[in-house]
């Protein structure tokens, strides 16, 4: 299929899941894209394979979270074995029990993952256009201008915004000349997809082996009695050309101390893992999301999740710059707020990878004598177990030093940039039970009020609203009740306080303050969101 447009307001360069997340956000608040790949169409092979909590609130967000769900597995949890023996077990089953709808990790793969965004764009009429490549792009203040090869016809796309959602080999980076800073790790790894017969490993749970020659695990996959097997290389197979999973046999057996038995292979390869990030995240008309911005080690299943949270932060911001309702100024934070988190991830990861490859005595005698004891005291300590997962979930990400926040409150337990929590509301009206993510659901920014109001200030509120922020500013409204008592207390709302929270469309608190003054509201969204004049005005 051939690019007929000869001007776009958004491309996207890379069709997978950061890019297709992209895409479909677009799509949410009313923006078609045009969204290409070099690849000849999605990919079958599995790849990345845990969705985290976070992931899942925005699939929720979406309307696809029931799909989801049904096609994925849960984790049960993990067992550590050190030589082939078992030495601790963690259990994962509702660790994050009233943090979230999602109190779990979700076997659930890259392939599928990118069925589901590909079957929602075509939904909302976005085809992407496969076997097309940027092969040049060169952008001013007003516009970008790319030139794409498919097959032998060349086309020229001036397009408003580009988003680089490339993969780690980005053409829109290196065409930016962005430097790519950081290192490659120096093993070689293998990963394999396969069917097993192994009873040992039917659980649902991930059994990780370390030993002097490295380490090797399983992750169960949604398809019954199908893992993902991976490893280091063995030092012998370094350098071996045309690596079939046979070879690797012996040296997963040897580390993990078990007679394999694969019935079918579904995918093998072998690689180099790398931690690097990109210098800026954004170059005038350009962005990175993703791989483009930034890799690292599998350690937490963190990856594409981090990518589906860039497409996620940047998208509703520059869908409101394309719809004339956001001033240009709010994409700065796009940067602001993702560059710190993907910072402190290849942090993280890298440490953890590193203790997990070292071959040093020392660390070699904390893991076989210190680290089992230590996970299982650790894990037993519920203030402990509850803070890793909101880390691994990613639902502990906030964007307080955020300039695109203003926290006009005493209350210190939940700020402006932080995440809007997952609590229970009953609905007096209706007489039944939902969230607050759920009130969340629609596009655009939601304005939640708690307190006693007046029938009069109720009708100011929705006056002001429709005439200011109509289509912008969605509104829910919280009376004390005794079955609500625990959203008052979480946002510290005590006697006849009130209290008025503006939530961005991706379910982070933009605005908090201890009373309900239209004025301040005012002040933020147009001064600090940024809410253009002639929305405000209606122009």
């Amino acid at each position: 299929m051939t690019i007929t447009e000869t001007h776009t307001k958004v491309l996207i360069v890379g069709a997978g899941p950061s890019g297709l997340m992209m895409a479909a956000q677009l799509l949410r608040n009313g923006i078609l894209p045009v969204i290409i790949d070099s690849k000849q169409g999605p990919t079958s092979e599995s790849k990345a394979l845990a969705v985290q909590a976070r992931s899942m609130e925005i699939y929720r967000q979406m309307g696809v979270i029931d799909h989801v769900i049904e096609n994925g597995k849960k984790a049960e949890g993990v067992v550590f074995n050190e030589d082939g023996k078992a030495a601790a077990a963690l259990s994962f089953t509702n660790v994050g029990e009233g943090q979230t709808a999602f109190p779990y990790i979700l076997l659930y793969p890259q392939s599928k993952n990118e069925r589901l965004l590909l079957d929602f764009l075509t939904l909302n009429c976005c085809p992407v256009y496969w076997e097309t490549t940027l092969t040049s792009l060169k952008q001013n203040t007003e516009q970008v201008e790319v030139q794409l090869q498919n097959a032998d016809e060349l086309t020229t796309l001036t397009c408003d915004w580009v988003i680089g959602a490339d993969g780690a080999h980005s053409a829109v980076r290196k065409q930016l000349q962005i430097p790519f800073n950081g290192e490659t790790y120096g093993h070689n790894f293998y990963l394999a997809d396969v069917e097993l017969g192994n009873v040992e490993l039917n659980d649902n749970r991930v059994h990780l082996y370390l030993s002097k020659q490295g380490f090797s695990a399983f992750f169960p996959m949604p398809d019954a009695n199908r893992y993902r097997a991976l490893g280091n290389l063995p030092d012998e197979l370094e350098n071996k050309e045309s690596l079939q999973v046979e070879d690797i046999l012996p040296g997963l057996e040897k580390t993990s101390g078990l007679s394999i038995k694969i019935t079918e292979t579904y995918w093998f390869t072998s690689y180099r893992l790398h931690h690097r990030m990109a210098d800026n995240f954004r170059m005038q008309r350009c962005f990175l999301v993703g791989d483009a911005a930034h890799i690292h080690s599998p350690v937490g299943g963190q990856g594409m999740n981090t990518g589906l949270q860039d497409a996620y932060n940047l998208a509703w911001k520059l869908a409101g710059v394309v719809n004339s309702q956001l001033d240009k100024k709010i994409l700065n934070s796009y940067a602001g707020e993702r560059m710190p988190v993907a910072k402190a991830l290849l942090k993280t990861t890298d440490r953890i990878f590193s203790m997990i490859m070292s071959h040093s005595w020392l660390t070699g005698l904390f893991k076989k004598l210190i680290l089992p004891g230590l996970l299982k005291l650790v894990w037993e300590n519920k203030a402990i177990r509850e803070a890793l997962f909101r880390r691994v979930s990613q639902i502990n990400i906030a964007y307080r030093d955020s300039a695109i926040n203003l926290h006009v409150s005493g209350a210190t337990k939940i700020k402006a940039g932080d995440r809007l929590p997952y609590l229970k509301v009953f609905d007096e009206k209706r007489q039944e039970e939902t969230d607050l993510h759920e009130w969340c659901t629609k596009p655009g920014f939601t304005l939640i009020v708690l307190g006693k109001l007046s029938e009069l200030d109720l009708f100011t509120l929705a006056k002001w609203i429709t005439q200011k922020y109509p289509g912008l500013l969605n509104f829910f409204y919280l009376p004390p009740s005794v079955k609500n008592q625990e959203v008052f207390d979480a946002f510290e709302v005590s006697g006849n306080q009130g209290k008025s929270l503006i939530i961005r469309p991706d379910m982070y608190i933009g605005f908090v303050n201890d009373k309900v003054d239209m004025t301040l509201m005012d002040n933020y969204l147009r001064n600090v969101a940024g809410v253009e004049e002639s929305i405000v005005y209606g122009r």
